[in-house]
């Protein structure tokens, strides 16, 4: 069986992580989740007081210490330096601050090639903003996964609250919408569907919809699911 890669991209909340997550587990495939690879270097920038517009200062960052991910039985986990940093990653003031760390060319370069070297072999599901037209242009499957800006903000405050981070919705919606906007305009890398992905919109749609809508796209392409 031919071992693919799979790139799926997506503002944030938009499902991707989630079904790339399920895909991978499903094809028995590596996941890797760029999105939290620039969250822990914002995360070790607010740690070690590092401004965030201070570009060589976070690559340094980046090369002290090795990002990695490892599976455990409640899911992936993320690691700086040998330190399980799965639930800091994921804290408001990180969420709020990625995006201008992210925006950074050389955090970028940094990054990306790290991925690349994960995916260059194939057998791989990798999410983020510039997946398909950045990290692996020829990657055999390219989604492009949307929703609506409320369903979204809705999606993550339902994740918020679970994992007992207090957030108010009002707020998230507007947090959402101003990082879409800055995905989008950033001159590195921008958050743009790349030509040749499929395009599919989640909202009002279950999970399990999604990963199946995927799977179809997978299977009319040509390649097994087994």
């Amino acid at each position: 069986m031919t071992r693919i890669s799979i790139a799926i991209d997506g503002p944030a909340s938009s499902g991707k992580s989630t079904v790339a997550k399920i895909i991978a587990n499903e094809l028995n495939y590596i996941y890797t989740d760029t999105g939290a690879m620039y969250r822990a270097v914002t995360y070790l920038a607010i740690k070690h007081h590092i401004a965030f517009s201070a570009e060589t200062e976070l690559v340094d960052l980046i090369n002290q210490n090795p990002i990695s991910f490892e599976q455990m039985a409640d899911g992936q986990h993320v690691f700086v330096a040998g330190q399980d940093v799965t639930s800091d990653i994921r804290q408001p003031d990180v969420t709020r601050a990625v995006s201008e760390v992210a925006a950074h060319s050389k955090v970028r370069e940094a990054l990306v090639a790290i991925q690349k070297k994960i995916g260059e072999d194939g057998g791989v599901v990798m999410d983020g903003r510039d997946i398909g037209t950045a990290v692996l242009p020829k990657a055999e499957v390219k989604i492009f996964l949307v929703a609506s800006v409320s369903e979204r903000a809705q999606r993550r405050h339902k994740e918020n609250l679970e994992k007992n981070i207090p957030t108010d919705l009002e707020e998230l919606t507007k947090e959402i919408q101003a990082r879409d906007e800055y995905d989008s305009t950033r001159k590195v890398s921008p958050l743009k569907q790349a030509e040749d992905a499929i395009r599919i919109d989640t909202t009002g749609k279950s999970i399990q919809e999604v990963v199946q809508e995927i799977k179809e796209v997978i299977q009319q392409k040509g390649y097994s699911l087994d």
